[in-house]
C-alpha cells in the first residue's frame, strides 16, 4: 500500500472549508468514495461476515488481496477476475460510463441517452482492471448488464421498456451516483432522473431502488445534512417492498453504533424482503422476480451502516465490507454517500484503489461538477420560462 499523502484538487477546482465542503468537494469524496468501497468489497462479494473474518483472521480493515490468493486466474467462481489488490468492479465501470454519458449531453438524462450513448460506451475498449487488460466493457459487466446492449443495441427495444424481463437486482442501482451529484440537494429531482435512465436496465424493485439510492445521494448533498436526513429523504420518495426493506432496517440500525453487533442483526432485518435467499451464490427459485413486495438487499443495508457508522466514511464502508454478501455494491452506495455527507476517504485508500486500478478517480468528478453547474443553470432557464408563461395563463 503507497504511504499516506493528502489528495491535491485540481488548480481550478474551488476549495472549501472541510467543515463545509461546497460541490465539487462532496461531488469528488462521493465518487472516490464510491470507487474505494467498491475495490474494498470486491474480494469479500459473495462470502458471509464469518467466512470472512476467518479468511481474513478477523474483519477487513482496508485494501486486501484475491479470496484465492495466487490461484485467482483459475479458481472458480472468481476466475478470471482479479478481484482485490485496489481493483474497482464493474461498479464504477458503469458509474463512470454513466458520467462519461452526463459529459456528452450535459443536461438532465433519459432512457434514449442510455441508448444513444450508454450502450455505444460499452461497446468501446478501456482498460479493465479485473482483467488487467484493455477490452470492451461489455466484457466484464454482469448479464444483467448486458441485457442493455442486448435490448437496445441488437434488439432494438424501445428504451423506456427494455427492463421489463431483465433479472430484478442492484445492477442498476449501484451506478446512480452521478444522477444524484447532478441533482444535487433536489431528492426528488434525482429519483425521477434516475428511474428514467434506469428503465432500459431493470424493472420493479430494481428500479425504484436506483431512483431512492439517486435521491439518498442528492439529500446527502444539502449543507447540514445528516445520516438521519438522507433517511427521511429516501422514506419520502422510496414505494412498496423497498420503502419497507429501507424502514426495517434503519429501525434496527438506530439501535447500534457498532458495525460487529451489528453485523447479525441488519441481515435478519432485510432477509424477509430480499428474494436471493440464505446462500447468495445459490439463488433462490423465486429469486430476482418483480414484486411490489420485495427490495433489493443492497440499498437499504447501505442505508443501514450509514446510521451505525453516524456517517463516518470509514467506519460506514468497512460495515458494509464486512457484511459480505453483495458488499462491492453496498460499499459502493454507502460510500457514495458518506462522501456526499462529507466524509472524507482516507488518501491512502484513494491512492492505492487508483494506481491498482490504473484510473483516474477524481477526474470524472470534476467532470461531473462542471456538468452539475450548467445543468441547474438550465433548469433557471426552464423555471423562468415556466413562471412566465404559467403567469400570463393565469393572470396571477
Amino acid at each position: 500500500m503507497t504511504p499516506t499523502t493528502a489528495m491535491e484538487p485540481a488548480a481550478s477546482t474551488p476549495q472549501t472549508s472541510p467543515a463545509t465542503p461546497g460541490l465539487d468537494d462532496r461531488v469528488t469524496r462521493a465518487l472516490v468514495g464510491a470507487a474505494v468501497g467498491d475495490a474494498l468489497g470486491g474480494p469479500v462479494e459473495g462470502w458471509t461476515p464469518e467466512q470472512i473474518a476467518e479468511r481474513h483472521g478477523g474483519r477487513v480493515t482496508g485494501i486486501v488481496g484475491p479470496w484465492h490468493g495466487e490461484n485467482w486466474r483459475t479458481a472458480r467462481p472468481i476466475a478470471p477476475y482479479h478481484k482485490g489488490d485496489g481493483h474497482v468492479t464493474d461498479d464504477t465501470l458503469m458509474t463512470h460510463a454513466l458520467i462519461r454519458v452526463y459529459d456528452r449531453v450535459r443536461d438532465h438524462l433519459d432512457a434514449y441517452a442510455v441508448a444513444d450513448h450508454l450502450v455505444p460506451d460499452l461497446l468501446s475498449p478501456r482498460w479493465i482492471p479485473e482483467l488487467e487488460a484493455e477490452a470492451l466493457p461489455l466484457q466484464r459487466i454482469f448479464l444483467a448488464e448486458k441485457w442493455l446492449v442486448a435490448r437496445l443495441h441488437y434488439g432494438h427495444v424501445d428504451p423506456r421498456e427494455a427492463g421489463a424481463g431483465n433479472i430484478v437486482n442492484c445492477g442498476a442501482a449501484m451506478y446512480m451516483a452521478p444522477v444524484g451529484l447532478v441533482n444535487a440537494g433536489h431528492p426528488e429531482a434525482a429519483y425521477a432522473e434516475a428511474l428514467e435512465i434506469a428503465a432500459p436496465h431493470q424493472s420493479s424493485y430494481g428500479r425504484e431502488a436506483a431512483g431512492v439510492f439517486a435521491a439518498a445521494v442528492a439529500a446527502a448533498c444539502r449543507p447540514g445534512a445528516t445520516p438521519d436526513a438522507v433517511i427521511d429523504a429516501a422514506l419520502a420518495l422510496a414505494k412498496d417492498g423497498t420503502r419497507s426493506a429501507i424502514e426495517a432496517v434503519c429501525e434496527v440500525a438506530a439501535h447500534h453504533d457498532d458495525v460487529e453487533s451489528a453485523l447479525a442483526p441488519l441481515r435478519a432485518a432485510v432477509e424477509p424482503f430480499d428474494t436471493v435467499g440464505p446462500d447468495y451464490r445459490s439463488p433462490a427459485l423465486g429469486a430476482r422476480r418483480p414484486s411490489r413486495l420485495h427490495a433489493i438487499e443492497e440499498l437499504p443495508i447501505a442505508l443501514g451502516m450509514l446510521l451505525v457508522g453516524g456517517g463516518d466514511y470509514r467506519r460506514t464502508v468497512l460495515g458494509s465490507v464486512n457484511y459480505g454478501r453483495d458488499c462491492d455494491s453496498i460499499a459502493t452506495m454507502s460510500g457514495a454517500i458518506a462522501g456526499a455527507l462529507g466524509g472524507e476517504v482516507p488518501a491512502d485508500w484513494a491512492e492505492t484503489v487508483a494506481e491498482a486500478s490504473r484510473l483516474d478517480l477524481e477526474a470524472p468528478a470534476w467532470a461531473l461538477a462542471q456538468v452539475a453547474r450548467e445543468v441547474f443553470a438550465r433548469d433557471l432557464d426552464r423555471r423562468r420560462a415556466h413562471e412566465e408563461a404559467f403567469t400570463a395563463l393565469a393572470g396571477a
